[in-house]
Formats: C-alpha cells, sequence, structure tokens
C-alpha cells in the first residue's frame, strides 16, 4: 500500500459567511503528482494555502506525512512552494537565492552554497549560479524557483499556476521540465491551475472542483472517459451535451434513439467531438468550419441539436453550408444524471 503523504479530513474553510472549501476529503500518496483544477472560486487555491499553512481550517483535519498540522503555521510544515512569479529575489544570484533557505533554517552558508550547486546541475541550470534572475528566461527562472523549492528537501511541494507567467510557446516545454523534475526526484506534488490541457498532461490524478467540494478525482483518462457528471465532461475537454430520456433501454433526444445500458428516466448524455464521424449528404447543416492546423472543428445543426465535431485534417474538408449526416456510435455515449 502506498504510504499517504496528504490527507484532508472533512475541511471546511469559511471567510465570515462565506464558504470557501465544503467538507473536503481526500488523501495523496508519497510521489503522486495530484492536480486541483476548476472554475474561478471553486476553492482550489484556498484547498493549497490549506497545505501550506497559509490558511488553517475552519473545520476538519489536515494531515502531512502522518501528522497533523491543522493548526500549524506555514514555518513549522516541511512543504515548499513555487509561487505565480516565483518570487526570487532579484538582487541575489541564481545560486544565492537557491542557497538562501538552507541557509536561513540553520545550514553553514558553505554547505548551503553546494547543496544549491548540486540541485542547479540536476535541473539543468548548471553555470547559471552567478546570474540574475533578470538574466535568464521565463523557464529558466521556473527551474530556479523548483531548485529553491527542492533543496529543502520538502515533504510536500505546491505548484501555484506555475505556468501563468509562461509565454504560451513555452508552456509544453515547462510543463513537461516540471514533471521531469517531480517524478525524478519522486517528489509528492500539489498542482493548482485552470487550464485542462495542463491538468491533463502533468498528473497522476486530478481532483476537479466546484463551488467548493469535489466534484470527482481520477486519473486524466479516467475524467476524460468517464465523467461522473455533466459539469465534469463538460470541463475536462469539449463535449457534446444532450439531454434527453431513456426508455426501455433506448435514448432518445430530437430525433435520436439509441440502444443503451441504463435505466429509464431523465438523462445527460455526453459524447466528444472526437467520437462524431460526418459523411455528406444528410439532413444536418454545418454552420461553421474552422482550421485549427491539425484537426478541423465543425458546429453542426441537426433538428435542434447543436454539435461540436473535431475532424482530422487528413479527412476531406467540409466547409459551411454542406449538408452531412452525423453518425454518432452509442458505445461512444456517456451517460450521466
Amino acid at each position: 500500500m502506498s504510504e499517504t503523504a496528504i490527507e484532508f479530513i472533512d475541511v471546511v474553510k469559511r471567510y465570515g459567511g462565506a464558504t470557501a472549501v465544503d467538507r473536503i476529503s481526500f488523501s495523496i500518496a508519497k510521489g503522486e503528482l495530484v492536480t486541483f483544477l476548476g472554475p474561478s472560486g471553486c476553492g482550489k487555491t484556498t484547498s493549497l494555502r490549506l497545505i501550506a499553512g497559509l490558511e488553517l481550517p475552519s473545520e476538519g483535519q489536515v494531515r502531512i506525512a502522518g501528522r497533523d498540522v491543522s493548526r500549524d503555521p506555514a514555518s513549522e510544515r516541511n512543504v515548499g512552494m513555487v509561487f505565480q512569479s516565483y518570487a526570487l529575489f532579484p538582487h541575489m544570484s541564481v545560486l544565492d537565492n537557491v542557497a538562501y533557505g538552507p541557509t536561513i533554517r540553520g545550514v553553514a552558508k558553505a554547505e548551503a552554497r553546494d547543496r544549491a550547486r548540486a540541485i542547479l546541475d540536476q535541473v539543468g541550470l548548471g553555470g547559471f549560479e552567478g546570474r540574475l534572475p533578470s538574466e535568464l528566461s521565463g523557464g529558466q527562472q521556473q527551474r530556479v524557483a523548483v531548485a529553491r523549492a527542492i533543496v529543502q528537501q520538502p515533504d510536500v511541494l505546491l505548484f501555484d499556476e506555475p505556468l501563468s507567467n509562461v509565454d504560451a510557446k513555452l508552456r509544453r516545454k515547462v510543463r513537461a521540465e516540471i514533471r521531469d523534475l517531480q517524478q525524478r526526484f519522486g517528489l509528492t506534488a500539489v498542482y493548482v491551475t485552470h487550464d485542462q490541457e495542463e491538468a491533463l498532461a502533468v498528473s497522476d490524478r486530478i481532483v476537479v472542483m466546484k463551488m467548493g467540494q469535489i466534484a470527482q478525482i481520477g486519473t486524466p483518462a479516467e475524467l476524460y472517459e468517464r465523467p461522473a457528471s455533466a459539469f465534469v465532461a463538460d470541463f475536462i475537454g469539449d463535449a457534446n451535451l444532450i439531454e434527453g430520456q431513456v426508455v426501455g433501454g433506448l435514448f432518445s433526444a430530437a430525433h435520436l434513439a439509441l440502444p443503451v445500458d441504463a435505466e429509464d428516466g431523465r438523462i445527460t448524455a455526453t459524447i466528444r467531438p472526437e467520437r462524431i464521424q460526418l459523411a455528406l449528404g444528410g439532413a444536418a447543416r454545418i454552420v461553421s468550419a474552422s482550421y485549427l492546423g491539425s484537426r478541423m472543428e465543425y458546429v453542426v445543426k441537426d433538428e435542434g441539436l447543436e454539435f461540436l465535431v473535431s475532424r482530422p485534417i487528413s479527412e476531406p474538408r467540409l466547409a459551411a453550408g454542406d449538408t452531412v449526416a452525423l453518425q454518432l456510435d452509442p458505445t461512444d455515449l456517456i451517460l450521466v444524471r
């Protein structure tokens, strides 16, 4: 059984009359990278701050490495944090930035600098020790911030929207570097983002939050392929949501009638845009066509229903105004109530 690194037990956080985190419970295994994902105001950043000790719970218990830290301030928790702004000291060299934490904790200056050099080598910044943060790229500053957190050998490493200040073209590279470092050092990491693609790319598991509560916890594949609700289906990637009902094993909505394995009643069927195929000559009409490099995206109206459809660029290209037939495989429907 994996060792538990972080545990929330019925945690509540209130600010006056507002509840930011509403009785949530979960655990994170040692060496796991878990992402809190959700829209603005869902409680993801508050949850991160509760782990860091920057906020204390109104109710419930926060445990780190088996110890109840619910009332402990940040200074008494062995937690490293990488902030949105990196929070590097602009007047200090890269080496001194990384050595700062061990130094203020009482490690001799020479030993702290030796530790810092070793970590900088491991994160690919050997030779940059004498530079100032302003002399580094955004991606290099990110690695300095990670090195500064790692050098203190934290029980948990926290990332608060770490790519928000990184140029869009660098995000793929930097997020891959963060994941590589986390796995190489065997770090337990908690990552906060509102970017679904980022969460899917870096996470072992994702905690999807809505209005202070947990909507679903799962691996990226589980959340994308088996969402527990329409909210999760719509938030993790793109999804077509179809309101309908099941009667006698048949899902019906407008003109659709598809066999499903579900009990009778009102239900929402979701289907991913890439799971829908198009054939020329049907009764549906393409109302817009967007070229996105590797794929085409179409908005298709079909007798009162509207679908987002994604097709590979290798297929014959269609245009707005074309009439098509939508081809849906019932096994691709995800049913949620």
